[in-house]
């Protein structure tokens, strides 16, 4: 009889495959929504093995649907041989068509920008993070790094307090 498998232990039940670091400085994430994305079985073989970049991909609105434009899975030598594999190919993303709907609102008529800012598994399945953004002015970035600065510092003067007490 076959044993169940465990979940803490199984490496696609829930992890984080990549995160966009550089969307954070760069933009306000004002909303987050969670997106399927429609991939090619060689593109799940080359995630699995961590051959994902996207930190220059954003999501565009084509013929009332979403696609994800400039993310690179670069493909296995083995994985495939008989189809060609396109790395920055466009890819659909999978959305209910209300969410669709209030994304394509905020993009034409207030200005935003739709961002991926991670891409993690769930029960097996690549989804990903898509943020509602508006990009940041050069002030707001530095504001963002004194904050950040700021804030480890204050870190670093409570455990030096909690230490010494």
């Amino acid at each position: 009889m076959a044993k169940p498998k465990d979940k803490k232990n199984s490496k696609d039940s829930g992890g984080t495959i990549a995160l966009n670091k550089r969307a954070r400085y760069d933009y306000h994430i004002d909303d987050r929504y969670e997106a399927g994305l429609a991939l090619q079985g060689w593109e799940v073989k080359s995630i699995r093995a961590g051959r994902i970049n996207f930190g220059d991909a954003y999501a565009l609105v084509k013929a009332g649907e979403l696609y994800l434009f400039g993310a690179q899975i670069t493909p296995l030598i083995q994985a495939s041989t008989h189809v060609v594999a396109d790395d920055r190919r466009t890819r659909k993303l999978l959305l209910h068509r209300e969410e669709i709907d209030k994304l394509i609102g905020a993009v034409e008529r207030k200005g935003y920008t739709l961002i991926p800012t991670a891409l993690y598994w769930k029960n097996n399945r690549v989804k990903v993070e898509i943020g509602l953004a508006r990009g940041k002015q050069e002030h707001d970035k530095r504001d963002t790094e004194k904050e950040r600065d700021w804030n480890r510092e204050k870190q670093r003067t409570m455990r030096a307090h909690n230490r010494d007490a």
